[in-house]
This record gives C-alpha cells, sequence and structure tokens, in this order.
C-alpha cells in the first residue's frame, strides 16, 4: 500500500517514493518528447485517429522522494509537461486510480494546468475496458502501467491494450514484489496465474529463486509476442542506491519505429539490463 503526504505547494495529496522514481520518470520523459513527430503524423492537419495518453495506476500527480523529502511531479504531470514542451501535446489524456482521493488531487492537479482528461475510479481491470471504447482504433496510442505490485497488472490488461495496432506501453515490473513474495506466489499461484497465465507448464520451480525469477519473465515476454506485440530489446533494470534489485522497466511497441526510438533513449545510468 503506498504511503501519503500533502504537498505544502497545493494542500493536495501526494505519493511517497523512492529516489529511482526520478531516473524512472526521466526515460518517461525522453520517450515523450522523442516521439513527438510520430504523435504529430496522427493530430490535424496531418491525421485525425488521436494521439492518447494513458494511465492506470496514476496516483495524485505529486510525489514526496522517500528519504529527501523534496515533491516531485508524478508520471501523470510528466508526461503532460514533456508532451507540452515539446509542441505536441496528447489529445486525450484518461487516467484512472483505485484510490478516490487520488482521482481528485490528480484531477485538480490536470486542471490547474489548463488541461482536461477524462478519470475514473476502478480497478485497473475494468478501466481499461472503458479507454479503450474511448480511444479511436486508428490513432498512435501510449500506456504507462506502473502498478505497485504483480498482482495489480493482470495480462488481460496488456492484452487488451494490444488490441489497437498502433498501442505503445511502457510497463513497470516489480521485481521486488517478486523476489519478495516468490515462493509464496509459486506455492498459491493465484496471483502468477493472473499475471502471466501458463506458467505453470513453463516454469520449473525446483530451480533456484534467480533462475525461476528469470524463467517466469521470458514466459511472460513470450505471451507478450504472442499478441503480436514486440518488447524492445533491453530490459531496463532499475536498482536501489544500495544495490537492491527494484523491478523492470519493459518497452513494448508493435511497430518498428517505437522500438527504435526506446533503444536510443532507455538508458539513462549505468545499472544496466536484464536482457
Amino acid at each position: 500500500m503506498a504511503q501519503n503526504a500533502i504537498d505544502p505547494a497545493d494542500g493536495l495529496l501526494a505519493d511517497v517514493v523512492g529516489p529511482w522514481a526520478l531516473e524512472k520518470h526521466e526515460r518517461l520523459r525522453k520517450y515523450v518528447d522523442s516521439y513527438r513527430s510520430a504523435r504529430a503524423m496522427f493530430l490535424p492537419p496531418r491525421g485525425t485517429g488521436g494521439a492518447a495518453y494513458i494511465e492506470l495506476f496514476s496516483g495524485p500527480g505529486r510525489s514526496q522522494v522517500e528519504g529527501i523529502g523534496n515533491y516531485i511531479d508524478g508520471s501523470p504531470i510528466v508526461a503532460l509537461r514533456a508532451a507540452k514542451k515539446s509542441g505536441t501535446k496528447f489529445s486525450e489524456l484518461h487516467f484512472n486510480d483505485l484510490n478516490p482521493e487520488n482521482v481528485n488531487a490528480l484531477r485538480q492537479r490536470i486542471t490547474r494546468l489548463g488541461s482536461a482528461g477524462t478519470f475514473y475510479n476502478e480497478p485497473a481491470a475494468t478501466a481499461v475496458d472503458r479507454v479503450i471504447y474511448a480511444l479511436n482504433p486508428l490513432g498512435l496510442h501510449f500506456a504507462f502501467l506502473d502498478p505497485y505490485n504483480l498482482e495489480s497488472l493482470p495480462f488481460s490488461i496488456i492484452q487488451k491494450l494490444a488490441t489497437l495496432n498502433r498501442m505503445d506501453m511502457l510497463i513497470h515490473v516489480s521485481i521486488f514484489d517478486l523476489q519478495r513474495n516468490l515462493r509464496r506466489y509459486l506455492s498459491d499461484g493465484r496471483i502468477l496465474d493472473s499475471f502471466m497465465p501458463g506458467w505453470r507448464d513453463a516454469v520449473d520451480v525446483n530451480r533456484g529463486d534467480q533462475a525461476v525469477r528469470t524463467a517466469l519473465l521470458r514466459h511472460w515476454l513470450g505471451l507478450i509476442k504472442g499478441l503480436g506485440t514486440t518488447p524492445a530489446d533491453g530490459i531496463e533494470l532499475v536498482s536501489a542506491t544500495g544495490g537492491q534489485r527494484l523491478y523492470w522497466l519493459v518497452f513494448v511497441s508493435a511497430h518498428p519505429l517505437g522500438r527504435k526510438l526506446w533503444s536510443d533513449i532507455s538508458n539513462v545510468n549505468d545499472q544496466g539490463r536484464l536482457l
């Protein structure tokens, strides 16, 4: 469960994040900026399909950095500001969070920045259906999926988003959650059944923990490839200052341009890649 704070700058709710969130946001910012020319092809006067930005785990839009205390923009505001600065705004903004207080805070912040969005307060697996229904299937869209744990991201969400031909996704996979709860997840099975269907027949659970985790990730990537959507080469592994492995960032795109752009902008430090 996320910790909360109140941002003194506006008196609204903020969540509490680790300093590594800055690295995640820098990748997001660079992608939104680098993709400005591609977005423009789907926006008037050149196109009409639209270019939407989607978050199904949006948070309140501002965060306090744990251990430092300063406040930073959350990913919805990072993406919004980056698109404005690039000169090619998103045509639609879709934000969902299960916490109604997060939704209320984000709505106010988006409005104060002079933008408008569509806001949902539902489980992500429910909200994704409403978002897809609202999108133009001929557009170029981008979803940032940043859940706190594996349980919150059933594979069905990715499967549904991938039904749109031009849907790029940047997905946060919590290796910390998988590492801490691996044996419990393997024993119970239900969370992994939802997150990566078919894992039971694909993974030898009698191997060491690291080998099992790697096999699980490879199976998950195989499921994505089976949708006709290809992960970019290089899965970013983000670690804490002390070296603790925290999460993978996986960029997924159905078209070569998106994967090329991600390869050009993904590395923002020397932590390295998993694959």
